[in-house]
């Protein structure tokens, strides 16, 4: 089992700042990704970023140039710096580590952007 613990979320402004965190714990070992999805209301659930062990990061278009996604491996921390944030930002962020058929969800932090 894996747990995961997500912080960071909040209200803020068009154009503003977030940082999330995603603290992983368990039996977390061998090659893994971890990353950040969002869900919007009547949306599907949708990637944001991911980042797999050895740091290489990948995003989604709509966040490219905005978001960046970065780790600490010795606390098995994932974070996800959202910056020029919109309204269009605005859903529950779930943090997920997959590992082989293992896979797992935090239980989300809600993000609002607006004026």
């Amino acid at each position: 089992q894996v747990q995961l613990v997500e912080s960071g979320g909040g209200l803020v402004q068009p154009g503003g700042s977030l940082k999330l965190s995603c603290g992983a714990s368990g039996s977390i070992f061998g090659v893994y990704v971890m990353g950040w999805f969002r869900q919007a209301p009547g949306k599907q659930r949708e990637l944001v970023a991911t980042i797999n062990r050895s740091g290489s990061p990948n995003y989604a278009d709509s966040v490219k140039g905005r978001f960046t996604i970065s780790k600490d491996n010795a606390k098995n921390t994932v974070f996800l710096q959202m910056g020029s944030l919109r309204p269009e930002d605005t859903a529950v962020y779930y943090c997920k580590y997959s590992s082989g058929s293992r896979t797992y969800w935090g239980q989300g932090t809600q993000v609002t952007v607006s004026a």
